[in-house]
């Protein structure tokens, strides 16, 4: 299985920071946030990464390379403006192939063994997504689970995480395109299965959060 990490958004409400790195790279337990994804797809045997960016883009390929000293193989699509989830999906399905395909944001930061997301079935769904219980920041949450579907009622928060297939994205006109309307369009169908995220998962959008996560990850490595 391969699998994409989202790294292309600019990041405003992390500013300054953001100002001269992309929020994938800013730190958190000594590594950057999107290293403890590359980490985990690793020891759960995924090799294959594909990581788009746009703003200060050169700044992650500089990093990470072709992902060799991390024991990986990633290859980079470039946006020369952030095309949101669903179009940098569409611009980097050639470098995804014809297999399911698991996406993660790259500026969340996930407590789990990436292993139970490589091998959830995805059967006759489009996609099957992981929900979160809903964080202070967002307590309405966005979709429920119903009899293993996801439904567009507000239950839980949508972590980002999700797995895919190319199919689903198939002819789908190039450009800038949100996720969000097409998950509500294959839910409407039926096609979407999920679950809770079986560990902890934290949307790093704000300094405040940056900065929490990473002296708890401090506390716990002393």
């Amino acid at each position: 299985m391969k699998a994409m990490i989202l790294a292309a958004g600019r990041g405003e409400r992390m500013r300054p920071l953001t100002d001269l790195l992309p929020k994938p790279l800013l730190a958190v337990g000594g590594k950057p946030l999107i290293v403890h994804h590359i980490e985990k797809l690793k020891a759960a045997g995924v090799t294959e990464l594909v990581i788009n960016h746009a703003w200060l883009g050169h700044k992650l390929v500089e990093t990470l390379g072709n992902g060799s000293a991390f024991g990986v193989t990633i290859h980079w699509s470039a946006e020369e403006s952030a095309l949101e989830t669903a179009g940098g999906i569409i611009q980097a399905l050639p470098l995804l192939g014809d297999e399911p395909f698991l996406v993660i944001n790259g500026d969340t930061w996930l407590d789990l063994d990436y292993r139970s997301l490589v091998e959830q079935p995805l059967g006759e769904h489009l996609a099957h997504l992981w929900l979160a219980p809903n964080p202070p920041q967002h307590p309405a949450g966005d979709f429920a689970l119903q009899a293993g579907k996801v439904v567009d009622t507000p239950a839980f928060t949508f972590s980002g995480v999700g797995l895919y297939q190319p199919a689903a994205f198939a002819g789908l006109p190039a450009g800038a395109r949100k996720l969000a309307p097409l998950l509500r369009e294959w839910m409407a169908q039926g096609l979407v299965g999920g679950s809770l995220l079986a560990g902890e998962w934290r949307d790093i959008g704000t300094v405040d959060r940056l900065r929490e996560l990473d002296e708890q990850l401090q506390r716990r490595a002393q």
